[in-house]
């Protein structure tokens, strides 16, 4: 389930709801009552490990890296 920010628009305060995303928006503060608007946020996701990055080029093969890295060192 997303995990969606609010913000209150009389007492000011952030807070987080897990909500499906079918789920109607929030439109009451749990604290005051007060009008709330969703925020938008930057998601979490992350690639890790040895294949694809997040600019989209994997990482080059040892083999033939090694034989690249040893051309260029005799030149």
């Amino acid at each position: 389930m997303p995990t969606y920010e609010y913000k209150c628009e009389k007492c000011s305060k952030e807070f987080e709801q897990f909500q499906k995303i079918s789920d109607p928006l929030l439109a009451k503060c749990p604290d005051c009552g007060g009008k709330v608007t969703r925020l938008v946020s930057a998601g979490a996701f992350s690639l890790k490990g040895g294949g694809w990055y997040k600019d989209g080029y994997a990482t080059p093969k040892s083999s033939g890296t090694k034989e690249k890295k040893d051309k260029k060192a005799k030149e």
